[in-house]
């Protein structure tokens, strides 16, 4: 390793290919610990040093018969350890996929697409007058409201939305949020407005989502369970009783604004002194 540096470090001048391989080495390696980090995988990397080290000793005492053993058997061990923590190698490799570059990437692509399955996913729901409320995060974080349901962080498709708020689903009572296109959590616990102009005539799901918006730039979609209608929740105020080719044109002209209003504010902070 040191020989390996010195190489490229000539003169006590490092190139900058250099620099930018041993980030690299250095976030991967930082990677793996957070994989294996509280996992059964630290167990195996003990037992990897171990054969590793034993390796080494038989090739300077020398241990011929050893040597040779973990020689023959090193390609079935790894294949053995991807085999045993597939799990675990999936949800690293899913984590680093969700870092903020590309997950920044991924926003882009996938806000039409995500906006289709919740309209697609509220549709079908209230033709079966299933109530619902799905709130969408935009430029205000919804991290407290996130924290007060139960953590799904899985990626939004319409049979995840349908199977949320079945009635004999434990997830069905509360709000699904929805953070950069990925479902953050659901049975959130929404604040309930207090406003006193409202009257009676609205039901508790509808009051939740007016009471998130106030308090937040959030999107409400909300599926009354009484009447199959569709309702959208800005700013504190109710959009009632829009149809599902309404409610896409409005998500897909929110979205777009408050994608504009992020780029604008990055370009600003990028150009200031």
């Amino acid at each position: 390793m040191v020989d390996y540096l010195l190489s490229i470090w000539p003169q006590g001048r490092m190139d900058w290919l250099a620099l930018v391989d041993i980030a690299i080495v250095a976030f991967l390696i930082y990677e793996v610990l957070k994989l294996i980090r509280r996992t059964r995988a630290v167990q195996m990397v003990f037992g990897a040093v171990f054969v590793v080290g034993l390796y080494y000793v038989s090739e300077i005492a020398p241990l011929p018969t050893v040597n040779w053993l973990i020689s023959d058997m090193l390609g079935y061990i790894v294949f053995a350890a991807i085999v045993l923590f597939q799990a675990d190698i999936k949800r690293g490799l899913s984590n680093l996929g969700r870092a903020p570059f590309f997950r920044y990437l991924a926003r882009h692509r996938t806000t039409n697409e995500t906006i289709e399955e919740i309209v697609v996913a509220a549709t079908m729901l209230a033709s079966r007058r299933i109530g619902a409320i799905i709130a969408i995060e935009r430029e205000l974080g919804l991290r407290n409201y996130i924290e007060s349901g139960i953590p799904l962080d899985s990626t939004l498709t319409y049979d995840l939305l349908i199977s949320v708020f079945q009635p004999e689903s434990p997830l069905h009572d509360g709000a699904v949020i929805i953070q950069e296109n990925r479902v953050a959590a659901a049975a959130c616990f929404l604040p309930l407005t207090v406003t006193p102009q409202l009257g009676t005539q609205l039901g508790a799901r509808h009051r939740a989502a007016i009471g998130l918006t106030e308090e937040s730039d959030a999107i409400a979609l909300i599926v009354s369970e009484e009447t199959g209608q569709l309702s959208l929740a800005l700013d504190g105020k109710l959009e009632a009783h829009i149809t599902s080719d309404q409610l896409k044109l409005r998500l897909e002209a929110l979205t777009q604004k408050s994608e504009s209003r992020k780029r604008h504010r990055v370009a600003r902070q990028t150009l200031a002194p």
